[in-house]
């Protein structure tokens, strides 16, 4: 892993907690920005579950297993089944919702 020195800024009493608990500033920082990054995915995430883009609103209005049931057998098998999670369908306004 190639490393980048990067100088960062904080409030001296947050310094002196992270020193209290650990020795390597670096390996809190890069534990703590790799955990913000992971929950800022996980949001993004969560926001385009709920407006999804607009390419995919036939895909959802039809239904996943429609939607396969078109695909080439080989296809089909090798991406989805449909018999696999739990059934939902796309509500405008309040997004995926179980049936």
């Amino acid at each position: 892993m190639a490393l980048a020195r990067l100088t960062v800024t904080l409030p001296e009493d947050l310094v002196r907690d992270i020193d209290q608990r650990e020795k390597n500033r670096s390996r809190f920082v890069l534990a703590a920005v790799r955990r913000e990054l992971a929950w800022r995915r996980r949001e993004e995430l969560r926001r385009s579950l709920g407006k999804p883009h607009a390419e995919s609103l036939p895909v959802a209005a039809e239904g996943l297993a429609d939607w396969a049931a078109r695909l080439p057998d080989e296809d089909a098998r090798a991406l989805v089944d449909p018999r696999g999670g739990r059934p939902v369908r796309w509500v405008a306004g309040k997004g995926w919702v179980e049936r």
